[in-house]
């Protein structure tokens, strides 16, 4: 089973905290003795330690002076916020809109060779044509009260996806059955993102799966998440994107990711259902 795509980023603030505590070990004090010397209260330094309250760059420089530690103070710095960046609220991400975020992900497309992408809810990013992709990001901005661009995010995701046909990139994508019935925008938009899905499985670096809703499966539907190369994986929650380093849980997703292929259709039955939906819409 697939742990929960947050424990890279419990990881990495144990981690920290695992070193911030041996550092007070080091200089023979405990936490209460470390607290006091800061200015804290007590529980302060014990959630520190306890990695129940990640502490901030102030925190880190303080506790490292106090044990005599602070040639390690920019590494740990260093250390925290890469463990921040792990896991970063949706509302961060977009709070001056979404055309930045869209642009955020060039230099990661870019030097990725093997995407494997998987959406068990909306057509990926990479295959969504003009119309779908205007619905979706407009109900997210209002979903999330965010300031309004979505012509410019359109137009920059649409750009983004150029690179389906360009380079030597590799793309592997899954969906669910469920995706091409989930109705994003008025019948025409969805009607033209699903001939769009049967154009582009013909481009040379596609591969386009779709798990019907009839298979008989030994793995559940799960969250979206994209694997890049098998460096780096992005788990989709309702709140955050999670980013998932640690070696342990990118196998998880490759094994995973395997075994959702192994159940998916791809050519001639793809294109059926494909088909089928585009049928359904009347």
């Amino acid at each position: 089973m697939l742990t929960s795509p947050s424990s890279s980023v419990q990881a990495a603030r144990k981690a920290l905290a695992d070193r911030l505590r041996d550092l007070c070990k080091d200089a023979g004090l405990n936490g209460r003795e470390l607290a006091r010397q800061a200015g804290w209260h007590p529980s302060k330094s014990s959630r520190i330690i306890n990695a129940v309250t990640p502490p901030s760059d102030e925190d880190i420089r303080i506790w490292c002076q106090i044990c005599g530690a602070e040639d390690q103070a920019a590494d740990l710095i260093a250390a925290s916020r890469s463990a921040d960046s792990m896991y970063v609220e949706w509302k961060r991400l977009q709070r001056t809109g979404l055309r930045r975020l869209q642009d955020s992900y060039v230099p990661l497309f870019e030097r990725t060779r093997v995407f494997r992408v998987y959406c068990s809810t909306v057509v990926p990013g990479l295959l969504q044509n003009h119309g779908y992709a205007t619905a979706l990001l407009s109900s997210i901005t209002r979903f999330r009260g965010t300031p309004d661009d979505v012509a410019d995010a359109v137009a920059a995701r649409l750009a983004r996806s150029n690179i389906l046909r360009e380079g030597d990139h590799r793309f592997a994508v899954i969906v669910e059955e469920s995706v091409l019935r989930y109705r994003v925008g008025d019948a025409d938009a969805m009607s033209g993102q699903l001939g769009y899905l049967l154009a582009v499985m013909s481009l040379p670096a596609v591969s386009l799966g779709v798990i019907p809703f009839s298979a008989e499966r030994d793995i559940w539907p799960l969250e979206t998440f994209s694997v890049y190369d098998s460096e780096q994986a992005q788990v989709e929650t309702l709140t955050a994107a999670v980013t998932v380093t640690a070696p342990g849980e990118i196998t998880q997703y490759l094994s995973a990711f395997q075994k959702l292929s192994d159940i998916a259709v791809y050519g001639a039955p793809a294109r059926a259902l494909i088909t089928a939906a585009i049928d359904a819409l009347g």
